[in-house]
């Protein structure tokens, strides 16, 4: 069976002419539906095999997207053009009519156009990512393996507290989307992740304002090749990209991580991991091979652990940290949850254990990882104070043991904090933190986060010898400053939210692909504008030069829309004079600088950062356009 689902203000028909023989009787002839879901449909050769099969798996994805979209009324359209294999007439009437019943018995106005009529039909779609979608079902398809990790964490009970910088606790508890128990009239963000988590709602009904901007700066775009949720990246993104990777890693590495390299695929039958993917909670991509059959990993977990299981180590060596940039880990996120860079099913992900000898150990080094994520985030533009919201995950006996210790970090983050406190443990950590951005459709998304594992080193056997000769078993941790592209989404979020406060959008200058564009006014200033750029290419300043021919205006308005940070006229004057009128685009001033003096500043603002050549012609004459 082909399904089309189209979440549609309207939709109606009016039956013309008979198109078979053997079409169904008519009624009526003309249907109307308001504020449905239309499903177009095709009944197929296959599904005559197992009816029943093939209407409780259509329902069940009927019912999945009409909760997505909050539809109650249904329309079942017959539509023989989404299929080329299609059914007998008499078998596709008695499935269509079942697929109505059932979908009646499960509590939904339905309405039914008729089978084999020509009909006229109006729809208006309402145009949000959820409001498209097709479906293949098969009765013979494998359903969906789910880890239990996943199923379990429906079924877990939760308490939810606020708890303030000094240690006071405030429980809070939601109602019609409305949480009680502590005044968040000055914590406005804090608030929107409360509700955000609490309510536990994934699903994106409009396009999130970044895929927007990564498109038009031709940073990132959708593969339309590959599964949804695997992007490309232009040679700008690409650039930016590379620079985040290598700044990650090197606060990672400074930290005292050690880089290895792990595959990306594993044998899911292997009883160790197996066990591990059913406690973690995320779905998987499987893969049948010529041998076995395998997963893709989502973590470095797999590969770290199978290499601490063979190691030799000794209490010295601990805290024993492995690191690695996983390009790429996967998630099989579902449709509804997609949302551009901020969740998507193929990523990279900067992944740090820690192996440590004990609880106590193991408390110490999450405190000093905390501030490698401050390092880190402080260098993306990503402060605290105004940026994140933070939320610790943990069970009630661990909580009640460490009660001064969760303190502890809330302290250290500044400001008040989202606690969840679970009854019990299922599980393999029994406390995590998050760091939370809070974009501009009010989603949250988890960049940096840390992790007490106290499982997995009985599970995949890791052992170290302690100061008494004896075995022992470490607590591991389970660190990441946030998946490469999520924070690349963060960081466009929040220059979209800065533009709608009247600032001007901007990357951080030392990510930004160009730092400054030279305007030539005409081609007589353009051997003196190449000039300029080798003069700043030697010292490591991104620029290029604008040679189209175009006006002066136009060519600043285009480095506007590229949120390019120096904007420079190259004229007669500059000639002469030597010195630059330099348009600054974070402070819309413009400042006249000698070349020196602009060279200076870039290098005072992008010290310590990675650097990297201009990823496009210096000549945007001689630029293909990636997206227009």
């Amino acid at each position: 069976m082909k399904l089309l689902l189209l979440h549609s203000d309207f939709v109606e028909w009016e039956v013309r002419k008979k198109a078979i023989k053997s079409a169904e009787d008519v009624k009526e002839k003309k249907g109307r539906a308001e504020e449905a879901l239309a499903v177009f449909t095709a009944v197929e050769k296959g599904d005559e095999k197992n009816p029943d099969a093939v209407v409780k798996k259509a329902v069940r994805e009927i019912e999945k997207t009409a909760g997505e979209v909050k539809a109650k009324n249904i329309v079942v359209y017959p539509y023989a053009h989404l299929s080329s294999d299609l059914a007998r007439p008499d078998a596709a009437v008695k499935i269509l009519g079942m697929f109505s019943e059932a979908l009646k018995d499960a509590g939904y106005d339905v309405s039914r156009s008729p089978f084999g009529w020509y009909k006229s039909f109006s729809i208006k779609v309402k145009g949000h990512p959820l409001s498209e979608l097709s479906k293949s079902i098969e009765a013979g398809e494998e359903e969906e393996e789910v880890p239990e990790a996943l199923k379990k964490e429906e079924t877990l009970k939760s308490e939810w507290y606020i708890i303030e910088p000094s240690g006071k606790e405030h429980r809070i508890s939601i109602k019609d989307g409305k949480i009680s128990g502590f005044d968040f009239s000055k914590h406005e963000k804090l608030l929107k992740l409360a509700r955000y988590e609490m309510a536990k709602d994934r699903t994106v009904r409009e396009e999130p304002p970044h895929i927007r901007i990564m498109r038009k700066l031709e940073l990132v775009d959708y593969e339309p090749g590959s599964d949804p949720g695997n992007f490309r990246y232009y040679p700008k993104g690409r650039m930016v990209k590379s620079l985040m990777e290598r700044w990650i890693t090197r606060n990672i590495l400074d930290y005292g991580a050690m880089e290895v390299e792990t595959p990306v695929m594993y044998d899911m039958e292997h009883p160790t991991l197996k066990k591990y993917l059913n406690r973690f909670p995320a779905r998987q991509y499987l893969i049948e091979t010529p041998n076995k059959r395998v997963f893709l990993r989502f973590a470095a977990c797999f590969g770290q652990f199978l290499m601490a299981h063979d190691a030799g180590i000794s209490y010295r060596n601990l805290p024993m940290r492995l690191y690695e940039l996983t390009r790429y880990s996967f998630r099989v996120e579902q449709r509804g949850e997609l949302a551009g860079l901020r969740r998507l099913r193929a990523f990279t992900m900067p992944d740090c254990h820690a192996m440590c000898r004990d609880m106590e150990q193991a408390k110490e080094e999450m405190l000093r990882r905390f501030e490698v994520s401050r390092r880190v985030h402080d260098g993306f533009g990503l402060a605290i104070e105004r940026d994140f919201e933070f939320a610790i995950r943990v069970v009630k006996s661990f909580y009640e043991e460490n009660r001064e210790y969760v303190h502890e970090l809330v302290k250290r983050w500044g400001k008040p904090a989202l606690v969840e406190i679970w009854d019990k443990r299922f599980f393999y950590f029994i406390m995590k933190y998050e760091w939370n951005f809070v974009d501009a459709l009010d989603k949250a998304a988890t960049l940096s986060t840390d992790q007490f594992d106290v499982e997995n080193a009985e599970t995949y056997g890791i052992e170290f010898t302690d100061s008494d000769n004896r075995r022992k078993k470490p607590v591991i941790l389970h660190f990441s400053p946030g998946a490469v592209e999520r924070i690349l989404y963060a960081i466009l979020e929040k220059a979209y939210m800065e533009g709608k406060e009247g600032r001007h959008s901007v990357l951080p200058l030392w990510l930004s692909p160009t730092q400054v564009r030279l305007c030539p006014v005409s081609d007589s200033f353009l051997d003196f504008s190449k000039e300029l750029a080798e003069s700043m290419t030697k010292e490591g300043v991104r620029v290029d030069i604008d040679d189209r021919v175009e006006s002066v205006g136009r060519k600043i308005r285009d480095a506007e829309v590229e949120w390019i940070p120096y904007i420079v006229v190259v004229g007669e004057k500059e000639k002469e004079s030597g010195r630059l009128a330099v348009r600054m685009r974070e402070t819309g001033q413009v400042r006249e600088m000698k070349l020196g003096e602009l060279i200076e500043e870039i290098r005072k603002k992008t010290e310590g950062f990675p650097k990297a050549g201009l990823p496009l012609p210096i000549l945007l004459s001689k630029r293909p356009v990636f997206r227009g």
